[in-house]
Formats: structure tokens, C-alpha cells, sequence
């Protein structure tokens, strides 16, 4: 009786473990990417993929992430996750599924971006549930992130936590103007956990960086992606960009807040 109980619970215990390493091939980085099923998240996987790396794919709806999960049938080391970087519960969930999976970069793109024209709203035209929706997702998801994942960081062999921010957070670069209120204020929040972050990480060895993209091209609407905009790039350029720089992180990069185009570090 004893005897089948323990083969069964080793059984049970072998299942789950295969299922959590699932398409996780064995001597390749591994990367956790938040907001994957479009824009840059979406280029990220594909580029990560690319190289042949393992890719957990967090998506809030992955029946609707179509281009994504034509990656994941293109790339066996592609695995799509449902997570909404709101909900705790979930991430926890998630983080004890792949407790023994180290994860080499904790990649956190998740964002409510501002629309267009709505972004230029002024104060009488701010929105205060997206307001709260964006503190809840461009900021206290990526700390909740950090919190639940980082012992599978810190057990990595490459153990970065690269954190998608923007020069709208930024009170020295931000435009000198009133718009994009609920953004901006949830991207300066971003910030300053992670600069508080960063003062724990090295602790763990465990180097944690900030990257602004530039601005991407992420519009759905066709006909509003192809107006030509100064200084908008495509999510292609802006990942090849930032992964060069995230393969020449160091330990002596931690907190630091870098710019996609030339590494320079961008003020707080």
C-alpha cells in the first residue's frame, strides 16, 4: 500500500515536472517575456526565438495571439502562458509552476501604452480608471514580476531583469508640456521601484537594468501605422537595438537606466 502510494506520488511528481519543462530545452538561456502577443513583446519572442533559446510567453488572451502562437509552432523552445500581470494570484501561480525553471532574463514589456490622439489630452481630459490601470500594469505588475520570479533569476546563469521603461518617466527628458498624464505618472513610479530594486538585486547577483525603446510603431490601425511620424522606429529595429545591449550588460550596469540607440544612460 505504502509502496503504491509513493510510486504514485513520484509519478505525479515526474508529470509535473515534465509538463512545467515542457518544450524548455535543457543548456539554452531561458527568457520570460510579459506582453508577448504583439509590438515589441511579440518581436522579442520572435528574435529570441530566433536564436534558438528557450521563450516563456506570457499573454493575457493567448487564443487571440495568433502571430505568437504561429511562433511557438515554429519554435519548439516557444511555450505561450496566460498571465495578466494585474492579478498576483496569478503570478505566483505561474512563479510555482516554473519554480525549478531558472530563468536567465526576466524581460518585463507588459504596458498600457496612451492612444492616439487621446494621449494629448489636458488635465480636464485625464482618465482616472486608465490612470489606475496604468500604475496597476506599467508599474506595480513589473514589481510583483520581480518579487515572485527572482529566485529564478538569481538561479540563472545569466540572472538580468530588463525592465521596458520610457523617456516619459523620465522628469529630465519627458516633453515640456501636459499630455499623456496617466502614462507618464505610471512610468515615473516604474522607475523609482526599480531604482529602489536595484539597491537589493546585486545581493542576489542578479544585474537589473531599464531600457527606454524609443517610439515604436505598435499601432493596430493600418491605416494609422503608415503615417510617416519623426522619429518613430519599427518594433524590429528597436529589439535588435536593445538586445545588443542586453547581451553586454554587466554587473556594473545594475540600475541603470539606458537608452536603446547608444547605451547612454538616460536621467532619472
Amino acid at each position: 500500500m505504502i509502496r503504491n502510494l509513493f510510486g504514485a506520488a513520484l509519478a505525479f511528481a515526474t508529470l509535473a515536472a515534465s509538463s512545467t519543462a515542457a518544450g524548455m530545452e535543457a543548456g539554452k538561456p531561458t527568457v520570460l517575456v510579459t506582453g508577448a502577443n504583439r509590438g515589441i513583446g511579440l518581436e522579442y519572442v520572435r528574435q529570441i526565438a530566433a536564436r534558438g533559446w528557450n521563450v516563456i510567453a506570457t499573454v493575457r488572451k493567448p487564443a487571440e495571439a495568433t502571430e505568437l502562437q504561429e511562433l511557438a509552432k515554429a519554435h519548439a523552445g516557444v511555450v505561450i502562458e496566460p498571465l495578466d500581470v494585474t492579478d498576483h494570484a496569478a503570478i505566483d501561480a505561474l512563479a510555482a509552476r516554473y519554480r525549478d525553471q531558472p530563468i536567465d532574463i526576466l524581460l518585463l514589456n507588459a504596458a498600457v501604452t496612451p492612444s492616439y490622439p487621446s494621449a494629448f489630452k489636458p488635465l480636464a481630459g485625464v482618465d482616472f480608471d486608465i490612470a489606475r490601470q496604468s500604475l496597476l500594469v506599467n508599474a506595480i505588475g513589473p514589481l510583483k514580476m520581480c518579487q515572485a520570479f527572482m529566485g529564478q533569476v538569481a538561479a540563472s546563469a545569466k540572472k538580468q531583469i530588463v525592465v521596458l521603461s520610457s523617456k516619459g518617466g523620465s522628469f529630465a527628458e519627458s516633453p515640456k508640456m501636459p499630455m499623456m498624464y496617466e502614462y507618464r505618472g505610471s512610468k515615473a513610479a516604474l522607475d523609482m521601484y526599480m531604482y529602489t530594486l536595484a539597491f537589493e538585486t546585486p545581493k542576489k547577483g542578479v544585474t537589473l537594468v531599464l531600457l527606454s525603446p524609443g517610439q515604436v510603431n505598435t499601432l493596430t490601425d493600418p491605416k494609422l501605422r503608415a503615417i510617416k511620424r519623426p522619429g518613430v522606429i519599427e518594433a524590429p529595429e528597436s529589439v535588435t537595438k536593445m538586445l545588443r545591449i542586453i547581451d553586454s550588460l554587466t554587473p556594473a550596469d545594475n540600475g541603470k537606466f539606458l537608452s536603446y540607440e547608444d547605451r547612454s544612460e538616460i536621467p532619472w
